[in-house]
């Protein structure tokens, strides 16, 4: 009887162990999965663009390529970066989009001029990417500002190609550029197409584009910088390169311009006055075809995420698919998110273009208008 005691002892205190071992290790990834949401969310996406949002190269200045069509809602972006004390505009570069090239590039030629900002301007596609011609009425006004006729510069574009200074000035400040794409993505498509591995050198790219989770504008699916170039935005996600973008999601209630809002900035003046004249046609449009008077300023809103310090609050990493077949799907972004469980269980090895899914939109009217009022 005791030589069959001993070893139910010895397998007893195996299993003790054993079970003890077990509990552990399930405590520990118990611990490690289900941490709280709060801890979990801003740390897969927020927290590191937020990091490369703020952070300088040296202590010097965040150094800007600033790619636009020009409508109101570039002007008031532009003006946002030209005047924050910590930002360098290396240049803006221009293509047509909301108006045509050469109404775009003087709107912004206006708008530098301005803010007493003499950063270059460099004139770029005068077509969409594949010379296929779009024909989209300008929500703007015919002249992108509202036809208040704002827009009379003093000076002319730079010399030279918008695709040649992105190139040129990616190769001459390596891993230091931060290009803000505020409109359709034309030139930066053709500049990837040109130098691939010169493109891969820009620090961070940002977007406005997409619908983010959200509903469109151009059509029910697709927002108006992708739908009017979407070859152009298929090549710019499908390179690889790190993407924070802004949807048209993000657009709720706090952010939006009530025409009560833009008539106080009217009344102030200065650049307060040139903006709120130059998002009118807007105002109008949106009131007769959607019957709220208010123009929504997504360009803004994206340049606030660039610079300000705790207005992005989370995003999602996300790989995009550009859908560019000619109907009515065309320009609409799917996203799919990293690690969510899809019942067909497709997956992708990039997931690059991170999606802003929480901003502190409470805080936008008071800062744009401190900086429209400097």
């Amino acid at each position: 009887m005791k030589n069959h005691m001993i070893p139910w002892k010895i397998l007893s205190a195996v299993m003790a162990v054993a079970l003890v071992a077990v509990s552990v290790g399930w405590a520990m990834t118990a611990n490690r999965t289900f941490k709280p949401t709060a801890e979990k969310q801003p740390a897969s996406t927020a927290d590191t663009a937020s990091a490369m949002q703020h952070s300088s190269v040296g202590g010097e200045k965040r150094k800007l390529i600033i790619d636009t069509d020009s409508g109101a809602d570039d002007a008031s972006a532009l003006m946002m970066a030209a005047k924050d004390e910590n930002i360098e505009i290396l240049g803006v570069t221009v293509s047509e989009g909301n108006v045509s090239l050469q109404q775009a590039v003087e709107t912004a030629l206006m708008t530098l001029e301005m803010t007493g900002s003499d950063a270059p301007v460099y004139a770029g596609a005068e077509t969409t990417y594949t010379g296929k011609h779009r024909d989209i009425f300008s929500v703007f006004g015919k002249d992108g500002m509202g036809d208040q006729k704002l827009i009379h510069p003093t000076r002319k574009a730079a010399d030279g190609n918008a695709v040649d200074f992105i190139l040129d000035t990616v190769k001459s400040n390596p891993g230091e550029v931060e290009i803000v794409a505020l409109g359709p993505v034309t030139n930066l498509a053709r500049a990837f197409d040109k130098d691939p591995e010169t493109m891969k050198k820009v620090r961070r790219y940002w977007s406005m584009g997409t619908t983010g989770f959200g509903n469109g504008n151009a059509t029910p699916v697709a927002e108006f910088n992708v739908y009017h170039d979407a070859e152009a935005y298929k090549v710019f996600t499908e390179s690889g390169v790190p993407i924070t973008a802004l949807g048209l999601d993000m657009m709720d209630d706090e952010v939006l311009m009530s025409k009560a809002w833009l008539d106080c900035l009217e009344e102030k003046g200065g650049l307060s006055e040139f903006i709120a004249k130059s998002f009118s046609g807007l105002v109008n449009f949106n009131l007769n075809a959607r019957g709220a008077a208010v123009a929504d300023n997504p360009d803004s809103v994206c340049m606030a995420c660039v610079l300000w310090d705790g207005f992005m609050q989370e995003t999602e990493e996300c790989h995009a698919s550009v859908q560019t077949l000619d109907n009515e799907t065309y320009g609409e972004v799917i996203l799919y998110k990293k690690g969510y469980g899809y019942d067909t269980g497709v997956t992708f090895d990039d997931y690059s273009f991170s999606v802003v899914t929480k901003i502190n939109s409470k805080i936008f009217r008071e800062k744009l208008e401190a900086v429209l009022a400097e």
